[in-house]
């Protein structure tokens, strides 16, 4: 856990785009001593003081990317201390003191990070204080230039001396609280200094004698066990890797999948998800029906259960006593709202974009308080009681895809984790969004040109509509445990 807090505060330096203290963060934790898996939601909730009557008041029918209104509670920071006292060693200003040290005298831009700022900048330099911290000079830094962040690395100096409260009910809690006003936002000191993180027990699927594990929503980690739930009944081996026959399968399952998570997917504290039924074999083998082994659905509907009246980067740590850390943390897009507070050196999340302003009824409406459907999951294996495998996949609506595909060509095809990351992916676009907008098209699936053309015919013979693409199939991180 030591590790994996310092190595994510270094990230929210030298990743500005992707992740931050701006931030929330989830992770699944295997304790060695307690021989048992922990789950942590630190995802923060939407302005007390937001309601869908400002969007309705104002014309606005979605909660848009920048600016102030998609700003939510900042979880990340919360979510160290509670992880940290529960399972760190080492003390708090020891583990932030790198990045500390990185922040003051700089480092060089790596070509990856120095693409994402340039790429990125153009609609976010007029968001006050945005230009003051990642433009110096009045443009983005480029590969190999030495970039300093001497206020993020201030900040950090703060919590570590002031732990937790310097963050939420502090002095940095004050200026977020009056440059939120001074810029027309909600978020306030009272949002701040009440905000909670939680433990949660983590939810999984058995896929053929894998135990595989996601947290529970408001993120999308149940999707992830529906698809698994879903394939289980093909004989997944025989297809073979790339087959059109696979391919098509895995595209219905997601599909499936993802009209339960648009419809059912919210903070538990607001919506009493049926969990249970939406994991059940029952329920898989019911929607299983409805796939047509040779036509690709236009759409599916949801499953219909009874509800009784809720961009990124991701790491995993493992250790010589065999604790394991699976975290995944992210400002939501790419530097989010871009709103930097000032004087603070990082960006506020923008997080509250995958509310639905629209409908009061929808399960992931906007309320006051309450935590939106979060894309963000981090994934863990075990085996008979035992943890085989900690891994994540970074990249949007495309994660529960990823976390399936790994499993698979871990359990099905007897990949290693090289392999089972480096093997090409698909990705389907086109299903319900979680906001409850619906695209009745079939949607578009993309592959990556490591699948060959042949069977890219055959999937359009069956009706799917192919494309190739490059850099939309999410990152990958692995740890086995042996």
């Amino acid at each position: 856990m030591d590790a994996a807090i310092a190595a994510n505060a270094v990230l929210g330096l030298v990743e500005p785009a992707s992740c931050g203290i701006g931030g929330d963060l989830f992770a699944i934790v295997w304790d060695a001593k307690e021989q048992k898996l922990f789950g942590f939601n630190g995802s923060g909730r939407a302005p007390k003081s937001l309601s869908i009557d400002h969007f309705e008041k104002e014309g606005i029918r979605y909660v848009p990317l920048y600016g102030p209104l998609p700003v939510t509670v900042p979880g990340a920071v919360d979510a160290w201390f509670a992880l940290h006292e529960k399972f760190g060693n080492l003390p708090m200003d020891q583990l932030l003191q790198p990045a500390i040290d990185y922040g003051r005298e700089g480092f060089p831009v790596s070509e990856v990070i120095a693409y994402e700022m340039e790429s990125n900048y153009e609609g976010l330099k007029d968001q006050p204080g945005f230009a003051a911290t990642y433009m110096p000079g009045g443009r983005p830094p480029r590969k190999g230039e030495v970039f300093r962040n001497p206020d993020l690395a201030n900040t950090y100096e703060q919590i570590a001396k002031g732990g937790r409260d310097a963050f939420y009910k502090g002095a940095i809690a004050r200026t977020i609280d009056r440059y939120m006003k001074e810029h027309g936002g909600f978020l306030s000191y009272e949002d701040l200094s009440s905000h909670t993180s939680n433990f949660v027990n983590p939810i999984s699927a058995n896929y053929r004698g894998h135990e595989v594990w996601e947290l529970p929503p408001n993120g999308q980690g149940t999707a992830a066990l529906q698809i698994l739930n879903n394939l289980e009944g093909y004989d997944i081996a025989s297809m073979g890797f790339g087959s059109d026959e696979y391919l098509h399968v895995l595209t219905e399952a997601k599909k499936l999948a993802y009209e339960d998570r648009a419809r059912y997917y919210a903070d538990p504290e607001f919506v009493n998800m049926p969990i249970d039924q939406l994991l059940s074999k029952e329920y898989a083998a019911e929607r299983r029906a409805l796939i047509d082994p040779r036509k690709a659905a236009s759409t599916y509907p949801a499953g219909d259960l009874e509800i009784e009246a809720g961009n990124t980067t991701y790491l995993t740590v493992a250790d010589k006593d065999g604790n394991v850390v699976s975290l995944i943390q992210s400002i939501y897009s790419e530097f989010a709202s871009g709103m930097v507070p000032d004087g603070l050196g990082f960006v506020l999340q923008n997080r509250g974009q995958s509310f639905n302003v629209q409908d009061r009824s929808h399960a992931n409406a906007l309320m006051p308080g309450k935590r939106p459907f979060h894309t963000i999951i981090p994934a863990f294996v075990t085996k008979d009681g035992k943890p085989v495998l900690s891994f994540g996949v970074m990249g949007g609506g495309v994660q529960p895809q990823g976390h399936a595909q790994i499993v698979i060509n871990v359990v099905d095809f007897g990949m290693n984790l090289q392999e089972a990351g480096d093997a090409p992916r698909m990705r389907h676009v086109g299903s319900s969004q979680p906001s409850g907008s619906v695209m009745t098209n079939g949607g578009t699936l993309y592959l990556e040109s490591g699948i060959d053309y042949k069977t890219k015919r055959e999937l359009r013979k069956r009706g799917h509509r192919v494309a190739t693409a490059v850099g939309i199939f999410g990152g990958y991180q692995a740890i086995g445990i042996d």
